[in-house]
């Protein structure tokens, strides 16, 4: 009974986790290029009383093992990088990936970063930024004769300048950047990844070349969150939580019933 305690408690601190990933992710749902995380269970240790084909005491093999669980325990929380939703805002700097790949953000101490959210801006002296005020990289810069900016799919950038309104200047090309395993990316937030062992080195490519998707300059991508989906997967988790909970006070109960017995 006291082991039913304890195992129906990893249950309840699975289930807390679940709560608190969902949370997480209803709360994203206007996040630009979020990704849901998907939570995963496995079950704990077993106490083997009897081995599977174990002998009998009159020489049988039995069946079936005697093993008792010690409950369940969350293995991993998968970001789902599937498509999130392309929504039409008008900005020339707003970019969405429409496909496989990351823009590369580089931070203030030289370090990279990786990001799905392409609302660009530019800083003080015509960098385009992203939203923090970080680097996009490659370094592209706006000159101040610019009279419109245009990023074309396969990242391209160029601009109009005063004066030679008839003709557009190529600036510079954005890259995408791949990694073979998305999924094993650390979450940083403010919306960026840094690479780890488990995603594998980044391969840089021209979008729309090497699986890396297109870009569709106007246009953001948004948070890929099933709503209803999540609000299913919390009232199971609730209710999983409070299954738990009532084998706690069932065990409670028979404790003080033994109690009762021994008295």
């Amino acid at each position: 009974m006291i082991k039913a305690m304890y195992t129906a408690g990893t249950g309840m601190n699975a289930q807390q986790i679940v709560i608190d990933n969902i949370a997480n992710n209803l709360a994203n749902i206007s996040t630009n290029g979020f990704k849901q995380g998907q939570a995963s269970f496995q079950d704990l240790v077993y106490l083997n009383l009897r081995e599977p084909g174990a002998l009998s005491s009159q020489g049988q093999q039995v069946p079936t093992g005697l093993q008792i669980g010690a409950g369940s325990g969350i293995n991993a929380i998968t970001k789902l990088f599937t498509q999130g939703t392309l929504t039409n805002t008008g900005n020339a700097l707003d970019i969405a990936i429409n496909g496989n790949g990351f823009l590369q953000v580089t931070l203030p101490d030289g370090e990279t970063r990786y990001t799905r959210d392409g609302s660009l801006r530019l800083n003080s002296v015509g960098n385009l930024v992203n939203t923090n005020g970080y680097l996009i990289s490659p370094q592209v810069t706006i000159p101040q004769t610019a009279v419109s900016v245009s990023i074309a799919s396969d990242g391209t950038v160029s601009v109009v300048n005063a004066g030679a309104t008839n003709s557009s200047t190529i600036l510079g090309q954005l890259t995408l950047a791949t990694f073979i395993n998305p999924a094993g990316l650390g979450a940083d937030g403010l919306n960026l990844y840094e690479e780890t062992a488990s995603s594998g080195t980044p391969t840089l490519s021209t979008p729309g070349l090497n699986g890396a998707g297109l870009l569709q300059e106007g246009y953001l991508e948004g948070s890929n969150v099933d709503v209803v989906g999540g609000l299913v997967a919390l009232i199971v988790a609730q209710r999983a939580y409070e299954f738990n909970t009532r084998v706690i006070t069932v065990s409670d109960n028979m404790l003080d019933t033994t109690a009762q017995l021994i008295h």
